[in-house]
């Protein structure tokens, strides 16, 4: 059983079809990127799963239960956590009160020093920062306290919304070594990227998403070396 099953998902903006026919799967502990340009639908698409955009048509299920309908503030202590594009801090608050948000609900309340030991084992520059207001940080400090704020939830489901985004190329490579290092503490992760290489590389499988629609799928290394790919997204 998949831990994300999506089936047909259909979402409009009025008259507007922003995605059709999207059927894909995370399987438990895997790295899975959805990549394609801007406007391709990835947005749209991630919000949906995390129920901030309802859909006219098709199912979400996770682990098995149908989620369709179910509302965001539910889907948090199913496991289904999302970092946002941008970051969405709270500017004026310090990195432990905008990390201590992330263990809101009841279960991650219960667990939350422990958890917070786990992230900044993760991310010792955030123990270092904690007492720093937020909008002090620099962009990949920022982004590393939205990973941190969400890990705070005890997600089974990580997913990163453009998580490089207006990085320098340094600060990208810790990002992205980073979300590698949380798969490897056993979270499933649905990578969402306008960086097709540095997603692809990272990933156990992707999709390439154009106009709303999956127009092929595979492994990482698959993708990588298919033509279509390399000739839109990589530039060769």
């Amino acid at each position: 059983m998949p831990l994300l099953e999506v089936s047909n998902l259909e979402v409009r903006y009025g008259d507007v079809s922003a995605l059709r026919g999207i059927s894909l799967r995370v399987e438990e502990g895997e790295i899975v990127s959805i990549v394609g340009a801007n406007g391709a639908g990835k947005t749209t698409l991630i919000n949906t799963l995390s129920g901030l955009l309802k859909p006219s048509g098709g199912s979400i299920r996770f682990l098995g239960q149908d989620i369709t309908d179910t509302e965001p503030h539910d889907r948090v202590p199913m496991g289904i956590v999302q970092v946002p594009e941008g970051r969405r801090l709270f500017p004026l608050m310090t990195v432990m009160e905008n990390l201590l948000l992330g263990s809101h609900a009841p279960s991650a309340r219960a667990k939350r020093e422990e958890t917070l030991g786990w992230v900044f084992k993760l991310l010792p520059r955030l123990e270092e920062r904690k007492g720093q207001i937020a909008r002090t940080l620099s962009g990949g400090e920022q982004q590393m306290v939205a990973i941190g704020r969400a890990l705070m939830s005890q997600p089974k489901l990580l997913m990163l919304d453009e998580p490089s985004l207006g990085l320098a190329p340094a600060i990208v490579e810790q990002i992205f070594d980073l979300i590698r290092q949380i798969s490897r503490e056993g979270v499933t992760v649905l990578l969402v990227e306008q960086n097709v290489h540095h997603s692809l590389e990272l990933s156990h499988r992707g999709y390439v998403l154009e106009h709303g629609s999956i127009v092929l799928e595979g492994t990482g290394r698959e993708l990588l070396g298919n033509d279509h790919v390399r000739k839109a997204y990589l530039g060769m």
